[in-house]
Parts: C-alpha cells; structure tokens; sequence
C-alpha cells in the first residue's frame, strides 16, 4: 500500500513538473499569428518594421508563383490583428521588398514591378504614397537609423547605395564588393555587410570614405547582416561559403563578432543554414539571431543524417537558447526568417515565407513574448 501510495506520489509530481514545463515553455515561445484572410495563397512576406506594441508594418507579395505574377502587400499591426493595407496606384503587379522607417511618420518601402521597374512608396504618418525613384536604379533594400534612410541597388549592372537628404536620394560611394544589408548608427557611422573575392566583409562609412575588412576569408562566404552595439562590439551573420561538393550541399552558418581588434567567428548550435537576421534588446546588445533552412548533425548513425535545427537564438550576453518555430496546420517551416524588434519591449517579430503543399508556399508571421 506504502509502495503504491509513493508511486502514485512520484507520478502526481512528475506530472505537475511536466506540466509546470510545459507552462513555462508555452509562455516563451515564439507563437504564430494568422495573416488576414483576403491574403490569398501564395503569398510571401520580406520585412517588417515595428514602432511599439499596436503598430507595426510588413510588406511582401501576394498570389505569386504558379498563381498569378502577384501583387504587392502591405500589411499593419493595430495591437490585435494584422490587416490589409490599400495601395495607392495599386493596380501594378511585382512584389515589396523592404520596408525601413525613421519615424512612425517617415515610413519607406520598396518593391519592384513585373517589368522590373523600381517602386518606392513612403508613409507620412497618415497616408501611404508614391515617390519618385532615383533614374536608372533597381531598387532592393531600404535601410534606416539614426535619423538616416538609404537605399540598396543597382544601377546599369553596377551596386549602388543612396542617402536620402531630406529633399532627394544622393549617391554614397560604394565599398569593394557587394552590400547586402546596413546598420545606420548616424550620417557618420554606418556599417555594411557584404562579400568580395576575398571572404565576408564588413565595411565603415565615417561619412567620408569606407573601411573595409574581411570578417571571414573563406571561399564564397557572406554576410547579409550587421548590428554595431559599439566600435568594439559589432556583429555579422550569414553563410560561410563552400568548396566543391554536390549541386544543393547544405552550407554552414556564419555568425562573426568584431571586438575592435579582430573579427571572430562565434559557434552556433546549427551546422548548416543561414543567419538570416540579427535583433537587438532594449539596450542595443544583440538579443536575437535568426537561422533559415536550420540544421544539424543527428546522433551518430542516424538516417536521415541531418534533423531540423534552431531557427532562433536568443543571446544573453554569454550564450545561446535555441527556439524552434511553431508547427503551422497545412504549412512546413520557414524558409525566410526576417526579425523585428518592438522598440522599448522585448517583443519581437518575424516575418518570412514557408513552404506550403505540393510545392507552394505561404506566409508567415511569428511574434516571440515573454510572460510578464
């Protein structure tokens, strides 16, 4: 009786301890959020951008691939439920591909035709409209901070970066290689990660010329992000290249950190995937990376070889907590992962494109918020 008494004992406690887990699991993990349902099938979305806990945008593409050319999408976050957003000129068909804001006010987005035409539009704070697009470029990325908004493109085959003035976008000479993501400190301080023939870069602008250094020399390594805490404190992430191998090899992730001397590359709890993005907290400390197609080596002799790994990590400042994204009904994972952090809260977005049945693909939206 004594035996059967503490075994049912043992089994009450184990159970409350699992469910006191679980409990706690449940309110720190990253949770989906439904997109509107006019958004059709089909659908994608590239960024987003937050200004506090009931306002926020991402943009995309709707009703693309095998369904239609597609549409551009603009969604807002009112505190409850993301909703659709009219367009003005709304008829043309192509996609938005960044969304960047200086202020609730002074919000730019950009996106492309199907003709390939550059779209640039810009939100006052109350209305959403077109603006011209500087000649000739092909518009990609749109980046701001410190008051600053720029522009990442092409023009005639070449890169070309531009600074918004406050009247039109002038050119900024473009450091060796290739941009593919910015992080604007202020007019003078803006760091650019990119690749050259050499390996990842990373480049300085002090407002008057680029400082360039690889951050990691390895064949067909690059690094699509950056967050600069400090001088001596800036980070990089993206994929650290390959050699030889079969056509589709999976490549290992790079996440490198500068200390004001050197660059070093900072192991990850995944062996192959992308840095795809990189947060901050509330204090400007890296808070957040995220990993797209994230995998991993399973125990040894396992088959398939590979199992799925951390498509978040969260940094305290000595190590990482791997988060995994939700399960979806219909819908697989992510295979784009854009973070957005809510200023002044540890909320975060991320916004992307999963892979749907047969082939297709959906959007996706996930917010990570910590119990109170």
């Amino acid at each position: 009786m004594a035996r059967r008494l503490l075994v049912a004992l043992l089994t009450l406690a184990l159970g409350l301890v699992t469910v006191m887990s679980s409990a706690a699991a449940e309110t720190v993990a990253w949770k989906h959020v439904p997109v509107p349902a006019q958004v059709r099938p089909q659908a994608g979305l590239t960024e987003a951008v937050a200004f506090g806990p009931d306002r926020a945008w991402a943009v995309g593409a709707d009703a693309v691939g095998r369904q239609a050319p597609g549409f551009p999408l603009l969604l807002r976050w009112d505190g409850t439920a993301w909703q659709r957003q009219g367009l003005p000129g709304a008829g043309w068909q192509g996609e938005l591909l960044s969304i960047a804001a200086t202020s609730p006010a002074a919000v730019w987005a950009v996106g492309r035709d199907t003709a390939g035409g550059a779209r640039l539009l810009r939100f006052d704070g109350t209305d959403w409209s077109e603006s011209r697009a500087p000649r000739g470029v092909v518009l990609t990325k749109v980046v701001a901070g410190g008051g600053e908004a720029w522009l990442i493109g092409s023009r005639d085959g070449a890169q070309a970066l531009l600074r918004w003035d406050g009247r039109g976008w002038r050119d900024v000479p473009v450091p060796p290689g290739y941009v593919y993501g910015l992080h604007i400190l202020a007019a003078d301080d803006v760091w650019a990660a990119g690749a050259t023939e050499s390996g990842a870069a990373v480049s300085h602008w002090d407002g008057q010329a680029w400082q360039q250094t690889i951050a990691y020399g390895f064949p067909r390594s690059a690094v699509g992000s950056v967050l600069a805490v400090s001088p001596t404190d800036v980070w990089a992430g993206g994929t650290a290249g390959f050699v030889g191998g079969p056509v589709g090899r999976p490549i290992p992730p790079l996440l490198v950190r500068f200390d004001g001397q050197a660059w070093n590359r900072v192991a990850v709890p995944a062996d192959f995937g992308s840095i795809s993005s990189l947060a901050p907290g509330t204090s400007g400390e890296l808070a957040w990376v995220a990993v797209a197609r994230s995998q991993k080596y399973g125990p040894p002799g396992s088959y398939p070889p590979l199992v799925p790994g951390p498509d978040f990590l969260a940094w305290n400042g000595q190590s990482f907590t791997e988060y995994s994204e939700p399960a979806v009904a219909g819908e697989g994972d992510s295979s784009v992962l854009r973070l957005a952090p809510v200023p002044g809260t540890e909320q975060v977005w991320s916004v992307g494109r999963a892979d749907g049945p047969e082939g297709t693909f959906a959007p996706r939206i996930l917010r990570f918020e910590p119990s109170p």
